[in-house]
């Protein structure tokens, strides 16, 4: 007999071991971490890939990309609020599904995510900064210095973006919306690209729905929000209204910042250049542009490996405390009290792809669409915990509940099934997408399922108690 309806959820201020963090962020702070976490150079190029590939069409895609992100916005803010002291994905999934989608959805979402998209990031910024200053850097110096900089740095537990990675964040939205409004404005200085917009405003017609999987990669992130549930005041009220307010604020900026681009970069060579943003900078603000835009590269990638090489290896560190992976990870340095293993580890999955694929400029999309499909193979697996949750325990206090339960998350699941299918914008690039992402996660499960047989001695779909769940924390 499940007796589930005999639990409930603690107060959020309850401590079952130590003392919890004294909640101090308001819903501004909430919300500079949700936008925050989701713009990146990435973003910037495969927002302005997508306009060149459809023009104004665009929004068709992005505005059906935004509807997916309210789904697991509603799903990660009903889990968060039910299970208030869990940490990570990892820590939702063991009780809804069990042990083996834990460590497949915290890996996909998360690690492998990490792998693809710092890899892109580093990639993005020894371009740019070798196409305004040619000949000045060594290929990949940039890239290697920069996540050899951040691994000490994170090794040693200094954290150079502590303080100022929110604010730069929203700076970081402030100027894609200034480029936007700014292009649109002076549009008028270039009347052929304007006629030509206005002319043909959705190119593809009905296969303009096939980008859709490419406008999702602008509103993931969103959900680095719920570990602060501790934290926050009123997390009830903030967590979700911060989710839901940011990926609005993404939504608008995004729109802007890539209407803009077409009026003044043909479709054409948005489409096809691997450094899109920088056309745009240098169409729009000439030699300043150039200056411009190196700022924001070193701004936008060093807050992304900052924020993912101390977040991910605290994910791994929890993980082997739970024992889902190699105990290594749990070893902290005697001096900086830092889980030196897991930041290694990570430094060197992101290293990696920059070794094997920094020669070919392409490599830059590949990576980023291959980190969407893990990174939405995450989310079906959110919308599936609800689901199960549900079901096992009907009863149990939840402070948030997703509207239109279970239509939220079968439209989520669907739709993110249907982006994973279309997730390349060209027939050329669907094998290797589908290649990359395919061999690691492939890897990362045949690896997942020896270690809960072997190792953790468990069932791969047995869900564990929640209240044993609790009591970790």
């Amino acid at each position: 007999m499940n007796d589930s309806h005999l639990y409930s959820a603690p107060p959020l201020a309850a401590s079952p071991a130590t003392a919890k963090p004294r909640p101090s962020l308001g819903l501004g702070s909430l919300l500079a971490v949700a936008i925050g976490l989701v713009v990146s150079q990435g973003v910037m190029v495969l927002m302005l890939q997508g306009a060149g590939i459809a023009g104004l069409g665009f929004l068709i895609p992005l505005a059906l990309a935004f509807v997916l992100a309210l789904t697991y916005v509603m799903s990660f803010s009903e889990l968060a609020l039910m299970i208030p002291r869990a940490g990570s994905l990892s820590s939702y999934t063991e009780v809804a599904l069990g042990q083996f989608p834990a460590i497949l959805a915290t890996f996909s979402g998360y690690v492998v995510v990490a792998m693809f998209a710092l890899s892109a990031e580093l990639l993005l910024l020894d371009q740019i900064i070798n196409q305004v200053y040619p000949g000045v850097f060594p290929h990949l110096s940039i890239a290697y210095g920069v996540l050899l900089l951040f691994t000490l740095l994170n090794l040693l537990g200094i954290d150079v973006f502590a303080k100022l990675q929110s604010v730069l964040a929203l700076v970081m939205v402030i100027v894609l919306l200034a480029l936007g409004l700014a292009a649109m404005a002076g549009s008028g200085s270039h009347p052929q690209l304007v006629q030509a917009v206005s002319s043909d405003w959705n190119p593809l017609g009905a296969s303009v729905l096939t980008l859709v999987a490419l406008a999702i990669w602008g509103f993931v992130g969103a959900e680095f929000t719920c570990p602060l549930v501790e934290e926050s005041r009123q997390p009830e009220r903030n967590i979700p209204l911060a989710m839901i307010l940011g990926i609005v604020v993404i939504f608008v900026t995004t729109a802007l910042y890539s209407i803009g681009a077409l009026f003044y970069v043909p479709r054409e060579q948005l489409a096809a250049s691997a450094l899109p943003h920088y056309l745009y900078a240098t169409a729009l603000l000439g030699e300043t542009g150039k200056l411009f835009l190196v700022v924001a590269a070193i701004t936008a990638t060093c807050s992304t490996l900052n924020s993912s090489l101390a977040a991910v290896p605290r994910m791994l560190y929890g993980m082997a405390h739970n024992g889902q992976v190699f105990p290594q990870f749990k070893l902290l340095s005697k001096r900086h009290n830092t889980p030196w293993v897991a930041v290694l580890f990570v430094s060197l999955i992101t290293g990696a792809p920059v070794l094997l694929m920094g020669n070919d400029p392409a490599t830059i999309g590949l990576l980023l669409l291959a980190a969407a499909i893990a990174w939405l193979l995450a989310y079906i697996i959110c919308h599936l915990d609800v689901i199960a949750l549900r079901r096992r325990y009907p009863l149990l206090a939840r402070p948030f509940k997703t509207p239109f339960y279970p239509l939220t998350q079968l439209v989520g699941i669907a739709g993110m099934l249907v982006s994973i299918y279309y997730v390349s914008p060209t027939p050329e690039m669907t094998a290797a997408i589908f290649g990359y992402a395919g061999a690691v996660l492939g890897l990362v499960s045949l690896i997942a399922i020896l270690w809960i047989k072997l190792v953790m001695r468990k069932p791969l779909f047995r869900p564990e108690p929640l209240e044993s769940a609790l009591a970790r924390q």
